[in-house]
């Protein structure tokens, strides 16, 4: 569905890394956040779940080692639902190539995941999908909410391990059923190395304990 048409450069990964846009992507979250609700909820781990389901009923078959790292998903559940926050208007797939930069603002595009959700999500998604260095998540979640908040960078952190090991099987499912050229199970291999390498890294035992404290 074409609504209008800007005159704009889509981004790159490069431009999501350079720490001058960071806030500007943080304001246009923001404008975004405080819009009208949308009328759908958006959940990843709900998402995830129902994936998980088409790709075992219809056989599409799971990244080697997959459900090895379903009990450590759920943890990852369970302690950002012991604090949850306020459900925003969010894109939800919001990377790089889902952002227009006219010159003067940016135009967030591609509403087919849209839903009521998570600031952390979005903030962690793009992060994520940008494969950008931790410091930028600091820096990136710093300029939308004004300050530095540890358990809000925790936040963030965890919902883009969830956004991984949920677009991975993603990637999955369109592999197999979608029409167009292009290597959908090298994208999904991609996330669930990134979630892999997260849920086994070092970082998510103090990330799991940071996201439920105060600062």
């Amino acid at each position: 569905l074409v609504v209008d048409w800007v005159d704009a450069r889509t981004w790159t990964p490069a431009d999501v890394a350079d720490e001058t846009n960071l806030a500007r992507i943080a304001a246009a979250c923001r404008v975004l956040h405080r819009g009208p609700a949308f009328a759908r909820g958006f959940d990843m781990f709900a998402l995830q779940r129902r994936y998980l389901d088409v790709v075992r009923t219809r056989g599409f078959g799971l990244p080697a080692g997959y459900e090895a790292f379903l009990p450590a998903f759920e943890r990852v559940a369970a302690a950002l639902a012991a604090r949850p926050q306020p459900a925003v208007p969010c894109n939800n797939d919001l990377l790089a190539a889902n952002v227009l930069d006219d010159g003067r603002r940016l135009w967030l595009i591609d509403y087919e995941y849209a839903g009521n959700g998570d600031a952390c999500f979005e903030l962690g998604n793009i992060w994520s999908e940008a494969d950008l260095d931790e410091a930028l998540l600091d820096v990136l979640v710093e300029a939308y909410y004004g300050q530095r908040r540890r358990h809000l960078v925790a936040r963030a952190r965890l919902l883009a391990l969830a956004s991984a090991y949920g677009w991975a099987l993603w990637g999955r499912i369109q592999a197999a059923v979608s029409p167009l050229d292009v290597d959908f199970r090298a994208f999904g291999a991609e996330r669930f190395e990134r979630a892999a390498a997260g849920f086994t890294g070092p970082a998510l035992p103090r990330l799991l304990d940071e996201v439920i404290r105060d600062d």
